[in-house]
């Protein structure tokens, strides 16, 4: 378990810790702002429709209205480097950001370093418990400048809090594997022994639902295994290890996994591989959390009261991936202290519960222990425990990420699942390019990135 000692030391590391926690009483904080106006950016997603169905209820508590523009998520990042690049005030009082946006946002200076915020007390909550936060939603969403640039360390700064983050679960059909005599698997060596057995005993059934698709699809699945059997894309000093003895057997374990899923899993992308699970077309899936509030909607799934859940089965480590969204306030904010405001709220324990009763996704782990979500949510105490082995550091988040992504990366993962190379052929092959990538954006001399 996450303890408030170890969340502390991660925010030593990144120089807020000196006043999360208030003690000094006071009046209602949210009076000065009363009768202001908020403008926020959400994208089009199931979280946020959440978060927009609870705002009337900020309003109600605080006096502050909200507007939201909402904008489908890749419209957002154009749109909000238009805004915060204003040198008066631009449209935007809070917005929501992908994570691999963070450093460039940070390192244009575009957004607000959080740390002086929570040290105000006429501003920071006294009951917010900035320990209660997933810890690795906290370092992958919010921390830019620690460790390999954005990682916990001695310089880094918090810019943004997890707001619509994930992080991977195993789902499997109770009925199917129980059918069998299967066991659940809580390791890889489990899953892997049931990858050619379920289809030969379910005739047009696949084992596992996965990613396929060449480009950041295919690359994310590998990633998704790699870092639990312990692999890295690069070590410590920035030269590529992907094609190392790990790298490999993560790809052939993909290889495996798209051969014995279901048909047209070599082309499958996040949704098509959801609804391989969800129509009943796979007994297992490994992926985003996200799934699950589908599972028991009739609506949308024929496999309602089916599925059991498991934290991201062991390789040599416990790693589920972390991503999704985080909350930042623009520093051409017109209203900076009163977003601030809205911020804690949306992200404390209240906040969090709220917006978890109407489907969104909990940054807490109160929240996950919430007796009453629970109930609604049975899944909730399997997704805290693996919310405890999130990994921060399961894939790089650095700014030449989209060149080597998809273009390098996606190509030849494409080519492995596919059956035209062989995983170390097709790694070692893209070695000399990913090295000329990382020399052109600076890694490799004396002032790069520790």
């Amino acid at each position: 378990m996450t303890t408030r000692r170890q969340l502390l030391q991660t925010a030593a590391a990144a120089g807020f810790t000196t006043a999360l926690w208030p003690s000094r009483g006071r009046a209602n904080p949210y009076a000065p702002f009363k009768g202001k106006t908020l403008v926020v950016n959400f994208p089009a997603h199931p979280h946020f429709d959440a978060v927009t169905r609870v705002l009337p209820k900020f309003t109600e508590e605080t006096g502050i209205k909200v507007e939201v523009d909402t904008l489908q998520y890749l419209r957002m990042r154009d749109k909000q480097l238009l805004e915060m690049a204003k040198p008066g005030n631009g449209d935007y009082d809070l917005l929501a950001y992908v994570v691999f946006w963070k450093s460039e946002y940070a390192g244009k200076g575009l957004i607000e370093d959080l740390g002086p915020y929570f040290k105000n007390e006429k501003l920071a909550l006294p009951d917010y418990e900035f320990a209660d936060l997933i810890p690795g939603y906290v370092e992958n969403i919010g921390l830019v400048g620690g460790r390999k640039g954005y990682l916990a360390g001695p310089t880094a700064k918090l810019y943004g809090l997890p707001y619509g983050a994930e992080t991977s679960v195993l789902g499997y059909r109770k009925d199917i594997l129980a059918k069998h005599g299967f066991k659940p698997p809580g390791s890889y060596a489990e899953l892997a022994e049931l990858l050619p057995a379920i289809p030969s005993l379910e005739k047009g059934m696949g084992a596992l639902a996965s990613r396929g698709q060449t480009g950041h699809q295919v690359v994310h699945a590998w990633l998704l295994h790699m870092a639990p059997l312990g692999g890295r894309i690069f070590d410590d000093a920035w030269q590529p290890i992907f094609n190392g003895e790990v790298g490999i057997q993560a790809a052939t374990l993909l290889k495996k996994i798209i051969d014995s899923g279901p048909p047209g899993a070599a082309a499958a992308g996040f949704d098509e591989m959801k609804n391989a699970f969800l129509q009943g077309r796979t007994a297992m899936y490994l992926d985003s959390i996200s799934v699950a509030s589908e599972v028991d909607d009739p609506a949308k799934s024929k496999i309602v009261g089916e599925v059991g859940w498991l934290p991201h089965p062991r390789g040599v480590r416990r790693g589920s991936q972390t991503g999704g969204f985080g909350i930042a306030i623009p520093r051409n904010s017109a209203d900076k202290d009163a977003a601030f405001m809205l911020m804690q709220w949306l992200t404390s324990k209240q906040g969090d519960s709220l917006v978890a009763s109407q489907g969104g996704s909990p940054s807490r782990f109160s929240t996950y222990r919430n007796r009453d979500l629970q109930k609604k949510y049975p899944y909730y105490p399997t997704f805290a425990v693996a919310l405890k082995d999130a990994d921060p550091d399961w894939r790089p988040i650095i700014r030449e990420w989209d060149e080597l992504n998809a273009p390098v990366f996606g190509v030849a993962l494409g080519e492995i699942v596919t059956g035209k190379k062989e995983p170390k052929a097709a790694l070692d092959e893209i070695v000399p390019r990913v090295r000329a990538i990382m020399e052109k954006g600076g890694y490799y001399g004396p002032n790069a990135p520790k």
